[in-house]
């Protein structure tokens, strides 16, 4: 007997991950996704279907070990009952386009916050007023710095143990607010990477009884929003990188700058204001070492000739990677 526990998006936006546990018996010494069945479900109950009419199939298109129940973790594609792909399912516009490609090289930095589901604010916030002021809790280290890290810490480990290349976390400008980045070679595999992470963090929290917020400005006032940088580079940027290819690539991405905007994630607009290290999403800029622009080119970069990568600050913390990543391949591609 083996547990498979299947993994989708729904239909909402933005999407919600769902998942439900399936028993089999499988005798072989280890299980392809051949071997893993499709499963139909009620997506009449996850904004996929109408009650008449509610049958919905899970396709699964990728496999992780499952560090939590044991088994493997099933991530899914939805297809309608006539067996094509679900309007809600972006992946396969995906990979119709770009297939498995590994030209392009992605790493993404998705923040979040972790939230008290008594008071509803962050941890560490006090119930009637705001914690002090910015400043002290990036990377911070103490109680009065940082809350959660038992979590954070939960999530890095439950990553690794399941394959998933993480390669970093740190506590962010806000108290109660942190941050992972993870890393691939092929574009399908970091997004799905990205969200059998999310995945696991929501579980990881759940074993506290601690809520995962990535809505990208859930406090209005003088805190940091929540984003989701997209750092890439494809051959060319990697190999021959001069100033002028990386020049010429972020002119691209300010050429097509309001359909990034929206494919980049929900109520950014709350995000970037030009403020805590956004540039407004009305407009668009680039600049060097610059956490204020629209695309960052790093000082890694710089360093290495302008051979390697750079960083879009746009997209938000509840974004959908395969949208991002199909529409930034596209416009640096034309």
């Amino acid at each position: 007997m083996i547990r498979l526990e299947y993994v989708w998006l729904d239909g909402y936006s933005p999407a919600n991950l769902r998942s439900k546990a399936k028993i089999i018996e499988y005798s072989g010494r280890d299980i392809s996704l051949d071997d893993i069945p499709d499963w139909s479900f009620d997506g009449s109950s996850t904004k996929q279907a109408d009650g008449n009419d509610s049958d919905c199939i899970l396709k699964p298109i990728r496999k992780y070990k499952n560090p939590i129940d044991g088994g493997y973790i099933i991530l899914c594609e939805v297809y309608t009952a006539n067996r094509e792909p679900h309007p809600s399912n972006t992946r396969a516009g995906l990979i119709a386009s770009v297939g498995g490609e590994k030209e392009y090289w992605w790493g993404f930095e998705q923040e979040y916050f972790l939230i008290n589901l008594t008071t509803k604010k962050a941890l560490g916030w006090p119930e009637d007023e705001f914690p002090a002021p910015q400043g002290k809790y990036y990377c911070g280290v103490g109680a009065n710095n940082v809350q959660g890290r038992d979590i954070v810490e939960l999530h890095l480990e439950l990553c690794i143990e399941a394959g998933i290349k993480i390669t970093g976390t740190n506590a962010e400008v806000a108290l109660g607010q942190w941050e992972y980045q993870c890393f691939s070679i092929e574009t399908s595999q970091a997004c799905d990477d990205l969200w059998v992470s999310r995945y696991l963090l929501y579980r990881a929290a759940e074993s506290y009884n601690v809520g995962v917020e990535l809505h990208p400005k859930p406090y209005l006032g003088d805190w940091n929003g929540s984003g989701c940088h997209i750092n890439f580079s494809n051959t060319q940027m990697r190999n021959e990188g001069t100033e002028e290819i990386m020049t010429g690539i972020c002119e691209k991405l300010g050429n097509k700058h309001e359909l990034h905007m929206e494919a980049y994630g929900e109520y950014n607009d709350m995000r970037l204001t030009g403020l805590h290290e956004t540039q407004h999403i009305s407009k668009f800029s680039y600049g060097e070492k610059d956490r204020g622009a629209s695309i960052r080119i790093p000082v890694v970069t710089i360093d290495n000739e302008y051979k390697g990568y750079l960083e879009d600050r746009r997209p938000s913390s509840n974004v959908d990677p395969y949208q991002a990543t199909f529409i930034i391949m596209e416009t640096i591609n034309e």
